[in-house]
């Protein structure tokens, strides 16, 4: 094996989120008596959270607001007389059910077995968790590195100091991150001088200026990756 630990990134690297946010927006509006809310709202909301997301990314924003303040613009912006901080926890609650897998990542993760495996997330922990859990990976990672629980998040190397301290390492040629975003996941590994690979199944063009060492379609496609001979 040439990677002998991976850090893979949970939503839409191994979970589908976009399925997880669906889920929860859809029964948090039908909570509140709004049963099409999810259709009529879910552009705005995206719009929104990731913005917001990416404020976090940067550190303009911290998890604990973040969670509130993308419901107080969505209400805001759409002059919605719902309480932002009751939805938030109902929101919260439907997403922590959103155990949804990528295609393949059941398999993969079988294949990977002798290597050590671990999720390094951007989240809230309650919510991250409870998906995790609630998954047929659960069983399988080493260690959950959550932003919120580690205070600070990807791209900063200070999550990848605490991810490397859990799991007792400090040999970086060995450790490879696997995930969806270049400015969050490859950006961070980059930063902490270790091995990236893009998960990018869409095939999306990089214009970011972030150049990941690898870059995959589908997961499978990882096995390679990390059999190669180093």
């Amino acid at each position: 094996m040439k990677y002998d630990v991976i850090l893979f990134d949970a939503d839409d690297t191994l979970f589908d989120y976009g399925m997880a946010e669906s889920h929860a927006l859809s029964n948090a509006f039908l909570h509140f008596g709004m049963p099409t809310g999810a259709e009529d709202y879910a552009a705005s909301y995206q719009e929104i959270n990731h913005a917001l997301w990416r404020d976090l990314e940067q550190g303009k924003v911290s998890s604990a607001a973040l969670r509130v303040e993308r419901f107080n613009r969505l209400f805001t912006a759409n002059a919605l007389e719902l309480d932002p901080n009751a939805f938030s926890e109902t929101y919260l609650r439907f997403l922590g059910e959103g155990t949804f897998l990528i295609q393949g990542a059941i398999e993969l993760c079988g294949e990977l077995a002798g290597c050590r495996l671990a999720i390094i997330t951007n989240g809230i922990k309650e919510v991250q968790t409870s998906r995790i859990q609630g998954s047929p990976l659960r069983e399988t990672f080493e260690q959950i590195i959550i932003s919120e629980e580690a205070g600070c998040q990807k791209p900063e190397t200070g999550i990848f100091d605490y991810a490397f301290a859990k799991l007792g390492i400090s040999d970086k040629e060995r450790v490879l991150i696997v995930g969806d975003s270049l400015t969050s996941d490859i950006q961070g590994g980059i930063n902490y001088g270790i091995d990236t690979c893009w998960f990018n199944p869409l095939g999306k063009e990089n214009t970011s200026g972030v150049q990941p060492k690898y870059e995959i379609r589908s997961l499978s496609e990882l096995l390679d990756i990390v059999g190669e001979d180093s």
